[in-house]
């Protein structure tokens, strides 16, 4: 599955590039987070289409605001408030897409898309459009970028690279908390069997195919046994 190359309908190219600046307006207002950036807002766009490619009938005017506004309120992960992060973008996202004229009966649609994208906030996903958006998020959390974001955000919360002598967690309990090679296991292989498309469960389980080969990889280095 690759993204489609197809030029937007002009309603929506108009509206990705507003989205975008509305976007960047609110991530300059947080500081600077490399890993829930506005690239990551236009991965997760690019994500949504290949999957909007498959399924015709989905608002993609409702995909395309949530994929750019999910994280308008970016809450670190290990904040505890972090759960509450989706939630508060789903808020601040219907305030100023009302303020910028977008349609009032696809407001809903919106927020609820943003607000079930999380996975801490654990919301159903109850529309095709949230399941797409979601889809699309936690695409961006595998593969190769996904595996450069992954080690970007355990350095921003401390956490080593592995441990020292037992980077599979052979003879210990994982904590991704402590040790960023954990998390391909307590999270990222969760997410093939947690895709809400048929689309997204094939294309995110090639990617977590290259995360698997690249953890065994890395072990063997970490442990001189390549």
């Amino acid at each position: 599955m690759q993204a489609t190359t197809r030029p937007l309908p002009p309603e929506l190219d108009a509206w990705r590039h507003r989205l975008a600046a509305l976007a960047a307006a609110a991530l300059a207002e947080q500081g600077p987070d490399g890993a829930h950036d506005l690239t990551h807002f236009e991965r997760v766009w690019r994500n949504a289409q290949a999957l909007l490619a498959h399924y015709p009938q989905a608002d993609a005017l409702v995909v395309l605001a949530a994929c750019y506004l999910h994280d308008l309120v970016n809450v670190p992960k290990d904040d505890p408030r972090r759960s509450s992060a989706s939630r508060l973008s789903a808020g601040l996202a219907r305030e100023r897409l009302a303020a910028l004229g977008f349609r009032a009966d696809k407001l809903a649609g919106v927020a609820h898309a943003i607000e079930a994208h999380s996975f801490s906030a654990a919301v159903p996903a109850t529309t095709l459009e949230a399941r797409i958006v979601q889809d699309a998020d936690r695409l961006d959390g595998l593969g190769a970028v996904g595996l450069a974001r992954m080690f970007y955000i355990a350095g921003r919360m401390g956490s080593a690279l592995a441990h020292g002598a037992d980077p599979l967690a052979r003879g210990r309990p994982l904590d991704d908390k402590a040790y960023a090679l954990d998390h391909i296991d307590t999270k990222l292989a969760r997410l093939p069997g947690m895709m809400q498309t048929d689309a997204g469960r094939a294309l995110a389980e090639r990617r977590l195919a290259m995360l698997t080969e690249f953890r065994a990889a890395f072990a063997a280095e970490w442990t001189g046994k390549d």
